[in-house]
């Protein structure tokens, strides 16, 4: 630490020339900061299930999964690690950037094995303990499965679960880690997939500026209280407090991309009237998982905006619960959006047990 400290003080008195090696000593003093301070230990309080208050029951309870620092490690490691990918240049994070509240920020739709583009936008991960089914079509509808999806997919990771499971079980650092979180000698894709859960599951959104106001311990600016009455009354239907979403599908008025061939829910159920319907994303963090929509067409919330407060842009079928919404004065668009601000979550983006343990 007096390291550190002591680097700060002398960095100010550098000549701008030798600025640049300043900073790569920073950077690393930090890191060493970190690792000696135990930056990255992951205790049994870490992992305790909090149930933010005024949040409902969650949907997984990790009943047959008890949470454990070692297996949430573990799950952390293979979050971040491309073994799970044909050849090992693709892992969840590539995708699920914590930077962008484990979602993918500027890129309109995901990315994956030899550069191949799928044909949806990442959806970010938090709070999916809450979660009754995953994916933007629902086709997933339990926690411990839903990496089997991108796994598997042929332009995401293109691998098979036997093929995963033989890799992980040759390599002995992590033959040795599954031993000691799950006392088994032998990995099975049901300790990978309990370990994956543990990890994603503690992803918890509920400390931003928006819950610390419902709290008392912060307060809003006149826009973003008015903004947070617009959004409850022409909003809120589907993006329901405190989790801003009701886990519902619709057809939110879209034109589809032909060139994507999406039928959304359709695609899952075979119901005609499914056809065009996503699933309803949390609007928590929204500020920094640009681009929107499920085809990512959005560049900005005031693209969103803009679209949603003209029903004229409204394709037919559309969920009449958009209609509700109605025109929005350019006021009423500044002032939804510095409330949808308020639900950046600083302390969920930089909480400091979902840091890429490879950084160390």
């Amino acid at each position: 630490m007096r390291l550190l400290c002591g680097l700060c003080v002398n960095f100010f008195y550098t000549p701008m020339k030798n600025k640049t090696i300043a900073i790569l000593l920073l950077v690393c003093a930090a890191l060493l900061g970190f690792t000696t301070n135990n930056y990255f230990l992951i205790t049994q309080k870490d992992v305790e299930l909090k149930i933010p208050k005024g949040f409902p029951k969650p949907h997984y309870k990790f009943k047959n999964n008890k949470l454990s620092p070692e297996i949430f490690v573990l799950g952390r490691k293979l979050f971040y690690d491309p073994i799970l990918s044909k050849d090992s240049t693709i892992s969840c994070a590539s995708c699920h950037q914590r930077i962008a509240a484990f979602g993918h920020f500027d890129h309109p739709l995901s990315h994956g094995i030899n550069g191949l583009i799928g044909k949806r936008n990442v959806p970010s991960l938090q709070n999916l303990i809450w979660q009754d089914t995953y994916m933007w079509d629902g086709g997933v509808n339990n926690l411990e499965v839903q990496p089997i999806s991108p796994i598997t997919n042929p332009v995401e990771m293109n691998e098979t679960l036997a093929s995963v499971i033989e890799k992980l079980n040759r390599n002995k650092a992590y033959a040795e880690e599954f031993r000691i979180a799950f006392n088994d000698t032998v990995i099975s894709s049901q300790e990978l997939l309990k370990a994956l859960a543990q990890f994603t599951g503690l992803m918890i959104s509920a400390d931003s500026r928006y819950d610390r106001y419902m709290k008392g311990e912060d307060t809003f600016s006149g826009s973003e209280k008015n903004g947070l009455e617009l959004f409850r009354s022409k909003c809120a239907t589907c993006h329901q407090e405190p989790l801003f979403t009701d886990n519902s599908y619709r057809n939110n008025g879209l034109k589809p991309d032909t060139s994507l061939q999406d039928k959304g829910r359709g695609a899952i159920t075979g119901l005609k009237s499914d056809d065009y319907k996503f699933k309803v994303p949390s609007v928590r963090n929204t500020e920094r998982n640009y681009p929107y929509m499920h085809d990512g067409r959005f560049r900005n919330l005031k693209g969103v905006l803009n679209y949603y407060g003209n029903p004229e842009n409204f394709a037919p079928n559309s969920a009449k619960e958009i209609y509700k919404i109605g025109k929005l004065s350019d006021q009423d668009k500044k002032d939804i959006i510095a409330f949808l601000l308020t639900l950046t979550d600083q302390t969920f983006l930089y909480d400091r047990r979902f840091v890429d343990p490879f950084i160390q």
